[in-house]
């Protein structure tokens, strides 16, 4: 035998020994650390794995703050096969460079474009799929039933119905809206959706990808509708000093009727003294007609990298993850909403209104903190804030934010 056949033979079996390696074997890295999503991941691989005989998982998990940091070295140097991450603008720079692998098969096959349509946006990055959505939950209007019915109010379903309730609770001395900006976030959320009835989805999407200037009268527009409650002292007082839990009392003891916010604080509701059937909960109003209706909806996702070894074993676990009942039992465990629309609807009475609004959603935001680049989105916080404490400063803030978008996004 020649030395360049027996070169040959050994280059041949190490690839085939490399292969075999990786063959029945998916390494999945995510941040699930804390106490419920551990469970719920713990839960999902057990099941992966009595399902998939053949296949092990290997799982690598990280904290919260340290996943950002770890995700964007092991992607580049040694990729796993899975990757937990974030949709939208979040998933748009790895998909960019080259480091997400497009799982369109895996869409098409599973036949989930009709399953998970509301995601299908936030997903969709040149008319191809780059990731799979397994959980999200849904903000609203959280309001005091029994307020209302003390002051014959209908829940809103227009901007000039949420203005009449507003002044009516206002002259009943009761304040509209509860709300705590200390820590800026919860500013982002009537940013987001009152974008997102003003101008749209895709105007909200390309906005905060920086595409659209801060100064563009559109976005003014936003500001002003925002204005009409802001200026009419329709939010509590002194809410830059507080927290988002510290404005909770005042939605518990009556003294504001309505609170834009999250899911998850339903327990707190409940945790500070409000019973089931005092919380209502209702869907952003509409605002300019005819625009379609999409939602703020934090999405979670897992993704393939592009440099994944095993991408035949980690697409079945995709494909897996993707089914009703799959999402069905995982949330069950998280508490939060399966993003599958033929799932089971959810017995909890807030999961159940908010299964129904997201599964026919437009398109689903991601909240301007994740849609937005991390130096854009702490700026724009900094001014939504503002805005809220002195409304007259607009255009001043506008011209800030501007000026940052040109630097962040040139």
């Amino acid at each position: 035998m020649t030395l360049f056949k027996s070169l040959r033979l050994l280059a041949l079996s190490a690839t085939l020994l490399s292969t075999a390696a990786f063959a029945g074997e998916i390494t999945i890295n995510s941040d699930h650390s804390d106490p419920v999503p551990k469970k719920a991941m713990e839960e999902l691989i057990a099941d992966f794995q009595k399902a998939n005989p053949d296949v092990t998982v290997k799982w690598n998990n990280f904290d919260h703050e340290g996943y950002k940091s770890a995700i964007r070295n092991f992607l580049t140097a040694d990729a796993p096969d899975v990757v937990a991450w974030y949709a939208g603008n979040r998933m748009a720079p790895f998909v960019k460079a080259g480091l997400f692998e497009d799982v369109t098969d895996v869409w098409t096959a599973n036949g989930l474009d009709e399953q998970l349509k509301s995601s299908a946006p936030s997903m969709t990055i040149d008319g191809k799929k780059w990731g799979m959505p397994y959980t999200y939950y849904q903000w609203g209007i959280y309001y005091r039933k029994d307020i209302f019915a003390e002051q014959g109010i209908t829940p809103p379903k227009t901007w000039a119905e949420l203005l009449a309730a507003s002044e009516k609770l206002k002259a009943a001395g009761v304040t509209p809206f509860t709300i705590g900006t200390k820590a800026l976030w919860p500013t982002a959320g009537w940013f987001d959706y009152l974008d997102l009835r003003v101008n749209g989805y895709e105007f909200h999407m390309d906005l905060t990808a920086g595409k659209i200037p801060y100064t563009d009268p559109r976005v003014k527009t936003v500001f002003e509708k925002w204005g009409e409650l802001v200026k009419a002292d329709y939010f509590i007082a002194n809410h830059a000093a507080i927290d988002w839990q510290d404005a909770v009392p005042q939605l518990v003891q009556g003294k504001a009727a309505m609170y834009l916010m999250g899911n998850f604080a339903v327990a707190t509701f409940k945790d500070g003294g409000l019973k089931e059937e005092q919380i209502g909960f209702l869907q952003f109003p509409e605002i300019t007609p005819g625009i379609p209706v999409a939602e703020e909806a934090p999405t979670d996702t897992f993704h393939i990298p592009s440099g994944a070894k095993n991408k035949e074993d980690a697409k079945k676990f995709l494909a897996y993850l993707a089914s009703p009942a799959v999402q069905a039992k995982m949330n069950a465990t998280l508490g939060q909403l399966p993003v599958n629309n033929t799932t089971q609807k959810p017995k909890d009475v807030f999961l159940d209104a908010g299964f129904t609004i997201l599964s026919n959603a437009h398109g689903l935001a991601q909240f301007y903190d994740r849609d937005a680049q991390a130096e854009m989105a702490k700026a724009g916080m900094e001014g939504f804030q503002e805005f809220m404490v002195k409304p007259d400063n607009l255009d001043r803030i506008l011209e800030r934010l501007e000026k940052i978008r040109a630097r962040v996004y040139k």
